[in-house]
């Protein structure tokens, strides 16, 4: 696993350098990590959408990738944040329909996870569940969100963050 880090690490450090060639490199890696990481988390047919909107996110944040670190974790983490908006997509085209849009068909072996946002929602602290719902589902400001729930705009804040890390957490234990 080491050996891989290092190589997508090299390749990264090259692609920032503008090394065209390992810069295709370093997206067919990622492309092929993205895909088995979004398998169990995202729908079939949703997985091509997903994984190219991860690339140009992974495009876009390059330069702000430092060679110094792992690369699979920040790659991870981009990936974490492109799941989570792919959430909140399904979640405000189509309430109800929620758990029948991110939840495989039973035959399929391909996805084995089966992700609601509003159980992860229920599996976590009320305030935090709350503020998310508010902030980052329904689109109301940290203010407005402080002003509603009576927490201080800090406490908000600290709220969505540690409530989305809780989610993550959750989502990743049942992988």
């Amino acid at each position: 696993m080491a050996s891989r880090e290092d190589e997508l690490r090299q390749l990264m450090t090259l692609s920032q350098q503008g090394d065209k060639r390992a810069y295709a490199r370093l997206l067919d890696e990622c492309q092929i990590w993205l895909r088995r990481y979004y398998a169990r988390k995202i729908a079939p047919s949703l997985l091509e959408d997903i994984v190219q909107e991860t690339l140009i996110s992974v495009h876009r944040k390059r330069a702000s990738y430092d060679p110094s670190r792992a690369f699979l974790p920040w790659l991870a983490a981009i990936a974490r944040y492109r799941w989570i908006d792919q959430l909140r997509k399904v979640y405000r085209a189509d309430e109800t329909g929620l758990q029948e849009e991110l939840l495989a068909d039973p035959e399929e072996e391909s996805v084995s996870a089966k992700v609601s946002l509003d159980r992860l929602l229920e599996m976590i602290p009320e305030k935090q569940a709350e503020v998310i719902r508010m902030v980052k589902i329904e689109g109301l400001s940290i203010v407005e969100a402080a002003e509603k729930t009576g927490q201080s705009e800090s406490l908000v804040k600290v709220n969505i963050h540690r409530g989305i890390k809780k989610m993550n957490a959750l989502v990743e234990q049942s992988s």
